[in-house]
C-alpha cells in the first residue's frame, strides 16, 4: 500500500469513526439558494454606512464622504 493510499485509508476510517460519535452528514439540496439571514448588528452597520457617499478623485483613488457634508 503507498503513502497516498494509507493516508486516505486512515482519513476514511477517521471520518467513518466521526460519523458514528456525531451521526450523518445533513445533505440539502445543492440546487437551492443560499438564505442570508440579517441580524442586528449588520442592519446598524447598514444604517451606518448608508450616511456615506463614494467619491472618486481624478487619479480614480475612493474615499467617502458623509452626505452631510455634501449637502453644504
Amino acid at each position: 500500500m503507498g503513502l497516498v493510499a494509507h493516508v486516505l485509508s486512515g482519513f476514511m476510517n477517521l471520518t467513518d469513526r466521526l460519523r458514528f460519535v456525531f451521526g450523518p452528514a445533513a445533505v440539502g439540496d445543492s440546487a437551492a439558494p443560499v438564505v442570508h439571514l440579517h441580524d442586528d448588528y449588520e442592519h446598524a452597520s447598514e444604517d451606518d454606512l448608508a450616511q456615506f457617499e463614494v467619491e472618486t478623485d481624478s487619479d480614480g483613488h475612493h474615499y467617502a464622504v458623509r452626505k452631510s457634508d455634501l449637502e453644504k
